[in-house]
C-alpha cells in the first residue's frame, strides 16, 4: 500500500489550512476576477508519538503520516455551501482522527530497524503507551512475542502484503484482564518526510519505507470456534462411549476356538460409526460369529448398530441356519430405521463338521488361511445389505478344521480413498498370510500392516478366529465318540452300553458318569419314540463340558412341557433339563434335528 496515494485522499494540515483560509477569506463582487490564495507548505515530520497517543494535528505541522501533494478544486460557489446544506467530507480529517478512533489496533513503523513512527489509541490501550523514534524491539516487544518481526521484514524487502490468524494476547496487558485473539496484517506503506526530524537518525532515512501493522480482535470468533469444537469433541464421545457399551465387554471364549477382537474409532475429525462385532457360543460346541457395519455416523447410527446386535443375539439363540437369521434381521432394520443401511456376515462354526457356515449381507468376504498358510476368500453367496428387503438370503459354507484361522472384518480396515476396495482386501490377505501368533496379536499386526492409526477416517472392526491344531495333553483333554442307532427294541440299551463304556473310558467321576448316561438314554428314548430313522448318538468331551447329542430325521423340534401324574410320557426333555447344566435343539440343514445337553466339568 503507497501511503502517500492513501493520505491524498486524507489531506494533511497544511492543505486543509489552505482549504480553510480559502473558505474563510470574502468572495469578490460580481465581475470582479477572483484570486487564488496561496499557502507555503509546512514542513513535513515523522509524526510525534507521546504516551501512545499521537500529537495533535495545527496549521504548521502535519499528522502522523506526512501529506501528499494533491490539488483540490472548490466543487461550488462559497454562497451555496451554507452549513445547513454542506455534507461532511473526509477532508475535514485528519490520519489522526481515522486511526485514532478505529477499535482495531494499528502501529506504523519505517526504516529497516522498524523504528515506531505511531501507534493509535486502541493499540495503547491493550500493550500501553509507545516511545516513538525507537526499534520495534525495544518499543514493540509484544510483536517479537507474537513472532511478527521476521514477517515485517519480509513485508519491508518484498513490498507484499502479509497476513497472520489468531494470534494469542496474553491477558493482563494494558485494559485487558483475561487472554484475546487478533489476526494481524503487515501492509508495505512509503513515507515521505520533509523537514527535520525530532530524532537525528531519522532524519538521514528519506523517504521512508515503513510497514503498517493492522491487528484486528477475533475473540469472540476463536471463543465461537472452541466452544463448537468442545460440543462436538463432547457429542463424539458421547457416541464413542455408546459404541463402545454396546460391544461385547468380553468376548466369549468357545472350547473348540481361540477368538480376539479389536475396534478403533475414527479420528477427532470423523465422527464415530456404526461397527460391531459377536461372538456367541449356541452350545454343544458350536459358535457363531458376527461383525456388521452401519452406514451412518454418529450417536443414530450407534443406537441402530446397538439394536440390531441386541437383535442378532437373540435370533441366534433360535439356533437358526446363517441365512434364515440374516432373513429375520433385514426385516427387523427396515422396521428400526429405513435410512440406515447395515451390512453384516453372520457365521456359524461347528467343531464336528470342521467347516464355517455363513450367509453375507452385502459385506465384505471371510479371509480364511488354512493350516499351510494359503489364504482365501469365502466364495459366494452374498445378498443386499440389510434394510433393503425383497431378497432371499442362502448359506455357503468353507473348511475351518484344526490349524486353520480366520478374519471377519469392517470396511475401514481395507477401503482408501485413493484406491479400489480390492486392491486393500488384497492388501490383507498379504498382511493376513504372514500374520503369526495369537489372536489378539494377528489383530494389532493387521492394524499396523494396513497403515491404521489412531488419526484414521473410519471406524475399523477386526474379528479374528483359530482353530487350533490340539497335540500332546491339550488333545487328551478333547474327544469324539459316535453311535448310530437302526431303531429296534435294541437301540435303548445300546445307547445306554455305549455311553457307560464311552464315560468310563474318559475317566469322568462316578456322579459325572451316571448323568451323562441318564441323559444319553433319555434323549435317546424320545428319539425313538418321535424320530425317524437315521439316528445318531455323540458323545463330546472339551477342557470344559461334556456334550450328549443325538440327532434324527424327523424336523419337529421337542418342547419342555409340565406333565401331569397320570401321564405316561413328556418328562424326557424335563428330566434332561433338569439335571444338565443346558440343552437345546435346532433344525440339522440335511432335515432333521438335533436335541442336545451340556454338562459342566469341575475346574481343576
Amino acid at each position: 500500500m503507497i501511503f502517500t496515494r492513501w493520505s491524498a485522499k486524507l489531506p494533511g494540515t497544511q492543505r486543509r489550512a489552505a482549504a480553510r483560509s480559502d473558505r474563510a477569506a470574502p468572495r469578490p463582487a460580481s465581475g470582479t476576477p477572483a484570486v487564488p490564495p496561496t499557502a507555503a507548505p509546512a514542513p513535513s515530520d515523522v509524526p510525534a508519538v507521546a504516551d501512545g497517543v499521537p500529537s495533535a494535528p495545527t496549521a504548521a505541522t502535519t499528522g502522523s503520516v506526512p501529506a501528499a501533494r494533491a490539488e483540490h478544486t472548490d466543487p461550488a460557489p462559497a454562497q451555496d455551501r451554507t452549513p445547513a446544506t454542506l455534507p461532511p467530507t473526509v477532508d475535514a480529517l485528519s490520519v489522526h482522527d481515522i486511526l485514532g478512533t478505529i477499535p482495531a489496533l494499528v502501529a506504523v513503523v519505517y526504516g529497516p530497524e522498524h523504528r515506531l513512527a505511531y501507534v493509535n489509541g486502541a493499540y495503547a490501550s491493550v500493550f500501553g503507551p509507545r516511545p516513538a523514534g525507537h526499534t520495534a524491539r525495544e518499543a514493540l516487544p509484544e510483536l517479537d512475542a507474537l513472532g511478527l518481526l521476521p514477517l515485517m521484514d519480509q513485508v519491508l524487502r518484498s513490498g507484499k502484503p502479509r497476513t497472520v490468524k489468531s494470534r494469542k494476547v496474553p491477558g493482563g496487558a494494558g485494559d485487558r484482564t483475561r487472554d484475546g485473539y487478533y489476526t494481524f496484517t503487515c501492509t508495505p506503506i512509503e513515507v515521505a518526510a520533509s523537514g527535520p526530524a525530532p530524532d537525528p537518525e531519522v532524519a538521514c532515512i528519506a523517504p521512508h519505507k515503513g510497514v503498517l501493522v493492522f491487528g484486528a480482535e477475533v475473540t469472540d470468533q476463536i471463543e465461537s470456534a472452541e466452544r463448537l469444537r468442545a460440543s462436538e469433541a463432547r457429542q463424539r464421545e458421547a457416541a464413542v462411549t455408546l459404541q463402545r457399551s454396546l460391544l461385547p465387554q468380553e468376548l466369549e471364549q468357545p472350547d473348540d476356538l481361540c477368538v480376539a477382537a479389536t475396534y478403533q474409532p475414527g479420528g477427532t475429525d470423523a465422527a464415530v460409526g456404526g461397527d460391531w462385532y459377536d461372538v456367541i457360543t449356541l452350545g454343544a460346541g458350536r459358535t457363531a460369529l458376527v461383525i456388521g457395519d452401519v452406514m451412518g455416523r454418529g450417536v443414530r447410527a450407534a443406537a441402530v448398530m446397538g439394536q440390531l446386535r441386541t437383535a442378532v443375539r437373540a435370533y441366534a439363540r433360535l439356533d437358526l441356519p446363517p441365512h434364515e437369521v440374516l432373513q429375520l434381521l433385514d426385516g427387523l432394520a427396515a422396521e428400526i430405521d429405513a435410512s440406515q443401511i447395515a451390512t453384516c456376515v453372520y457365521a456359524v462354526h461347528d467343531p464336528n463338521e470342521g467347516r464355517l457356515v455363513y450367509a453375507s449381507a452385502g459385506h465384505l468376504p471371510i479371509l480364511v488361511r488354512d493350516p499351510d498358510g494359503t489364504v482365501h476368500r469365502a466364495a459366494e453367496p452374498t445378498g443386499p445389505p440389510l434394510g433393503t428387503g425383497g431378497w432371499l438370503h442362502t448359506s455357503g459354507s468353507v473348511p475351518l478344521g484344526p490349524g486353520s484361522s480366520a478374519v471377519l472384518y469392517t470396511d475401514g480396515l481395507v477401503e482408501r480413498r485413493d484406491k479400489d476396495i480390492d486392491h486393500g482386501v488384497e492388501a490383507l490377505e498379504r498382511a493376513f498370510a504372514g500374520a503369526a501368533g495369537a489372536p489378539d496379536i494377528v489383530c494389532d499386526r493387521l492394524l499396523r500392516s494396513l497403515g491404521i492409526t489412531a488419526t484414521h477416517d473410519d471406524d475399523v472392526a477386526i474379528l479374528v478366529l483359530q482353530h487350533p491344531a490340539r497335540t500332546g495333553h491339550d488333545a487328551e483333554l478333547f474327544h469324539n465318540a459316535a453311535l448310530e442307532l437302526h431303531g429296534g427294541t435294541e437301540a435303548a440299551p445300546r445307547a445306554r452300553a455305549f455311553a457307560s463304556g464311552v464315560l468310563a473310558s474318559w475317566r469322568f467321576s462316578p456322579e459325572l458318569h451316571d448323568l451323562g448316561v441318564l441323559a444319553a438314554s433319555e434323549l435317546v428314548a424320545n428319539s425313538l419314540q418321535h424320530g425317524t430313522p437315521p439316528m445318531r448318538l455323540r458323545l463330546r468331551r472339551t477342557d470344559r463340558r461334556l456334550i450328549v447329542e443325538v440327532t434324527d430325521g424327523d424336523d419337529h423340534l421337542p418342547r419342555r412341557r409340565r406333565a401331569e401324574p397320570a401321564d405316561e410320557a413328556g418328562r424326557g426333555i424335563s428330566i434332561v433339563a433338569t439335571i444338565a447344566s443346558s440343552w437345546g435343539s435346532r433344525r440339522t440343514p440335511g432335515g432333521g434335528k438335533a436335541v442336545w445337553c451340556e454338562f459342566a466339568l469341575p475346574r481343576g
